[in-house]
């Protein structure tokens, strides 16, 4: 008979403890997107918008032109973290294992990436608060304040231990949709002579 490791195995109590953590730290990743995107949200109802707000020095068209490129290096970024992602879990085909620095290489990505996004987040805020008078922006408006509580919740669950393999492509899969959400509605559609293609 092989001898007892000490190891936690199904039915034990170390293994239904760490699965109630992993469970408890998914309900508290969630409540925390769910707070973050609320609170923006409010915050962006009730605050009264500055049409003539600046960004860098630029205001109403040149202010929209300038998030619009900041949008879409926010976007190439986003494509760059997937590539870095699939490559340290070893999804890319005909690539080697990932090397020392693709992990470091992924973090850095990232906080580059939310941190484009904060001048165009703080401007869209200021000047124009959370709209919802058409489809086009109310989808704009909540979808970015959705990013933000996307962004909290994969913080939360990056430095967890013990979760479903699962967590945190879904977590870094609900960033890249609010990414591509937010350029398609409001990049691309200045970029498109102020108009939405297939909407």
């Amino acid at each position: 008979m092989p001898a007892d490791d000490g190891a936690a195995g199904p039915g034990r109590p170390d293994a239904t403890r760490a699965g109630e953590s992993a469970a408890a730290r998914l309900g508290l990743a969630l409540l925390l997107a769910a707070a973050v995107t609320a609170l923006l949200v409010v915050v962006g109802r009730v605050h009264q918008p500055d049409y003539s707000a600046s960004l860098f020095g630029q205001s109403a068209l040149g202010a929209l032109a300038l998030k619009s490129w900041l949008a879409t290096v926010t976007i190439g970024l986003a494509g760059v973290q997937v590539l870095l992602a699939l490559w340290l879990y070893r999804k890319l085909p005909f690539v080697p294992a990932p090397a020392g620095w693709v992990g470091m290489a992924h973090r850095l990505t990232g906080i580059v990436l939310i941190a484009v996004t904060i001048p165009v987040a703080v401007h869209c805020l200021d000047a124009y608060g959370v709209q919802l008078s058409s489809l086009r922006l109310a989808v704009h408006s909540l979808a970015g304040c959705f990013l933000y509580g996307a962004f909290a919740a994969k913080v939360l669950l990056v430095h967890s231990k013990r979760l479903p393999g699962w967590a945190l492509p879904v977590a870094g899969g609900m960033l890249l949709t609010a990414v591509v959400v937010l350029w398609y509605s409001a990049a691309l559609w200045y970029f498109n002579g102020f108009q939405l293609p297939h909407w």
